[in-house]
Order: C-alpha cells, then structure tokens, then sequence
C-alpha cells in the first residue's frame, strides 16, 4: 500500500489532513470533478490545473466500451490519454450497468453481471476481478471495487442480497488487484446497506475486515432525504479507520458536503456542478439561482460578487444569459468553469474552517443562503 493520510486538524468528527500516493498530495477535505467520458464537461485538463483541482474522476463504464481499456494502456494509460497530470480515481462501472440499462436487460448473479452497452446494444460481461483488470489498464491512482448498488427505496431482502453480493465481490476484487502487484495504484472498498443501520454496520465491518487502502460509503445520494443521508453517514464513517480516507460517493449538494465533512468525509464527487451549468444554474455565495431569468438580462454584476474566478473577474450576468437563450456552446463552458472552482473554493474553504475551528459558521452560513 502506498496509500496514506495524514491527519493534519481535527474538529470534533471533522479532519483536515493530506493523502499522500506514489504521484503526489491530496489536500483533504477535496471535491473531485466527473470526467466521465475521459473529460470534465466542457472543461479541458489545462482548465481543470488552472481551477486547482487536485484529482478527477474517470467513468470505467463509458471508458471501457469507449475507447477501449487495451486501447488506453496502449496510448500510456488513462493520465497520458488526457494529458492530465494530477491524481485520478475510476469508478467500477457497476452503478452505470444499471442506470443506462436500455431495456431491462441486465442480468445480475453471484458472480458479476452481464448488461448491454447504451452505445450499440451490444452484450458485455463486468466481473470483480475484470472491473479491476480494466482499471489497472486505466493506470487509475485510485480504483473502486464492483460493487451492488441498490435504489432507495428498496425493500429488505433487496438491500440485503447487495450487501452479500458487495461483501463477496470486493473480497474478489481485492485478491484480483493483490495479485496485480502495481504498488504505485490503489483499491478503496465501499459500505452499502441504504438506510438501514444495521446493514450498514455490518457492511462497513465486513469490508474493513477485508483491508483496502481506503473506504468509501456508497448507495447515497440516490433518492433519499438529506436528513436520511445524514443519519446514516452519522452512524458509518465511525466505524471506518480513523488512519485511512474516507469518500462519499456522487455527493455535491452544498450543505450536503458541508455537513459530511463535519461528519468526517474527506473527499467527495458529483457531476451537479457541470450538469447544473449546462441548464444555466448557478451556485453563487448567495445561493443557488437560474440564470436565465428575465431579472439577469440587464445585469452587469458577476455570477457572484464574492467569487474570485476568471469568469466573475471578466463576463457579466446579462453577458452569460444572452450566450444561454441563443444556445451558445461557450455558455455551459464558462458556466462550469465558474461553478467547478466555486464547489472546489467551498471545501477549501471547510478546511480552513476546521483549521481555524470556524467550521460550525461555514455550516451555517450555507444553511441560510441554500435551505
């Protein structure tokens, strides 16, 4: 394991601290932005430096099928293909088989799960140990193990199949990337269980049992309530080790992130950012807004008075909406742009509440301008 934390600040539940792997450091508490088809949305890797983002995400779903993971490690690698130099980490593909799904066709069993590519129909088959044969192609700094991620609500015996499943898969995944023997790479488990506590505990208990370089809490964010999301976060994050990273998985609401960071999480991704962009939603100090209302066409203040990025430094409000309402590609890129460093502002900013013991302030002022 190359793979360590240093936990630098604490305030109650809440850490500050630096990930160190064999390609650099990880300030923590940190955003990580979706790359999902091997670029953040309308952003390139020489946007994503200059936006100070620390590491990315890359889809195993999308990238698998296209370009190809044999056709990535030909060209040097995932890092390589993009051109981007700092950390990434790849999901296992599995919430994906199931979200894209284009007719009902996946079929799931103790061993993997077979499902039809969203591209041409065609039939693949993802397994514990080839989710992880593709993501050590990929070159990933951090790779996520198979996992079964069950929709909220879901009855019982549903969450319970997932746990087993999840718990049996990432003892699989773990030997597969063991016996893959690439020191300078990562594998992190994930809890799942829903809402209930119970399974929640004994997911988290039989996936540290296993040992991995880092833990993440999976099958959030998925439909539930915040307050839901909370409670379980609340009773989970104790039970993973203090001395390794802990992830929360598709998380990007303000507050949400605000509030797990107080809980403990120390690194989080989401695509809300880059899909709000693209529809003209704006997260600003203020609060969230619609850019394309009526009230911005003759406005000349930024996105956000208190932002310091290059979009709020240069264009106005009344600028960006007429580029919006005549569907003008440089809108959503310079949208996101402005809401991908405002989300990654907002966790530097939480770490330098927890160093500063401010944090309960930052919370609170993100409760009043987003509740």
């Amino acid at each position: 394991m190359t793979l360590s934390i240093e936990i630098t600040h604490r305030l109650g539940p809440a850490r500050a601290g630096t990930i160190r792997t064999a390609r650099g450091e990880i300030q923590t508490p940190c955003f990580m932005p979706v790359g999902t088809k091997g670029a953040v949305r309308t952003l390139s890797s020489a946007d994503l430096e200059d936006l100070g983002a620390q590491i990315i995400l890359g889809n195993t779903y999308h990238l698998m099928l296209k370009p190809g993971a044999e056709r990535i490690a030909h060209l040097g690698g995932l890092h390589a293909f993009e051109d981007w130099h700092g950390h990434l980490l790849t999901d296992s593909g599995g919430y994906q088989v199931f979200s894209l799904d284009p007719g009902g066709n996946v079929r799931l069993d103790d061993e993997g799960v077979t499902f039809r590519s969203t591209y041409d129909g065609g039939t693949h088959r993802l397994t514990p140990a080839s989710a992880v044969d593709i993501q050590t192609h990929f070159g990933s700094d951090v790779q996520m193990v198979l996992d079964v991620c069950a929709p909220l609500p879901s009855p019982p015996e549903v969450l319970r199949l997932a746990v087993d499943r999840t718990a049996a898969w990432a003892a699989t995944a773990r030997e597969a990337f063991l016996r893959q023997d690439r020191p300078d790479l990562n594998q992190f488990g994930i809890v799942q269980g829903g809402t209930d506590l119970a399974l929640r505990a004994e997911s988290a208990e039989r996936t540290v049992a296993i040992g991995f370089d880092g833990y993440a809490v999976g099958g959030l964010s998925v439909g539930e309530s915040r307050d839901e999301m909370l409670e379980v976060l609340a009773a989970t994050v104790p039970l993973l080790p203090d001395d390794q990273p802990r992830y929360l998985m598709g998380l990007g609401d303000p507050i949400g992130m605000v509030e797990s960071i107080a809980l403990g999480i120390d690194l989080f991704d989401c695509v809300l950012p880059t899909r709000f962009a693209r529809h003209g939603t704006i997260l600003s100090t203020a609060g969230r807004y619609n850019l394309k209302r009526a009230e911005n066409a003759d406005d000349s203040a930024p996105l956000d008075d208190a932002c310091g990025c290059p979009v709020c430094a240069r264009w106005s409000r009344a600028y960006l909406r007429h580029l919006l309402v005549v569907d003008e590609p440089t809108a959503p890129r310079l949208i996101t742009i402005h809401n991908v460093w405002w989300t990654l502002r907002l966790v530097e900013e939480a770490r330098a509440a927890i160093q500063a013991g401010t944090l309960d302030a930052v919370r609170s002022r993100l409760r009043a301008a987003y509740e």
